[in-house]
């Protein structure tokens, strides 16, 4: 199990729990669901991630 602390979201959401949160993993950014933190993981590689987040910034 990856261990609580090092996740965070986004400060848009306002401390709700109905959000996703992101964290540094070795050799990925893992990503879950702050309602269901012990539920699994999904993990991307910095390649994958990285478009996401310019196709996140590009609307």
């Amino acid at each position: 199990m990856i261990e609580r602390r090092g996740w965070r979201k986004s400060s848009y959401s306002g401390g709700r729990e109905n959000c996703v949160e992101v964290a540094d993993l070795p050799g990925a950014t893992g990503v879950r669901d702050s309602k269901f933190p012990e539920a699994a993981v999904l993990a991307f590689p910095p390649a994958e991630w990285s478009a996401f987040l310019a196709g996140v910034r590009e609307g």
